[in-house]
């Protein structure tokens, strides 16, 4: 039976539902790199996870758990695998380090 090719990169459960482009709900969380209301950055289970919008807020974060609930006006979602090169390109942005 052939491997699937997303089977290597599933270290870890990560889930993100999203409601009406208004609400976030993210389980597999493991850190939150940065944050503002015009972009937040987290570690997942699944790699790095940039989301744009607007006027976003996080109403509950949970690391524990695992568990984050983000609010605001959502635009755009953007994943990157690139863990370990994250603290030598620490001054660019994310979609910097995402496009290089």
């Amino acid at each position: 039976m052939e491997e699937s090719k997303y089977t290597s990169r599933q270290q870890g459960r990560h889930k993100l539902v999203v409601d009406n482009r208004e609400k976030v709900e993210i389980s597999g969380v493991l850190n939150v790199d940065s944050f503002d209301d015009q972009e937040i950055i987290l570690e997942t289970e699944q790699g790095l996870l940039a989301m744009r919008g607007e006027e976003l807020h996080i109403k509950h974060l949970n690391l524990e758990q695992g568990e984050l609930i983000i609010e605001g006006f959502l635009l755009e979602f953007a994943y990157s695998e690139e863990r370990s090169s994250r603290l030598k390109d620490r001054g660019k942005s994310f979609f910097e380090r995402l496009f290089k």
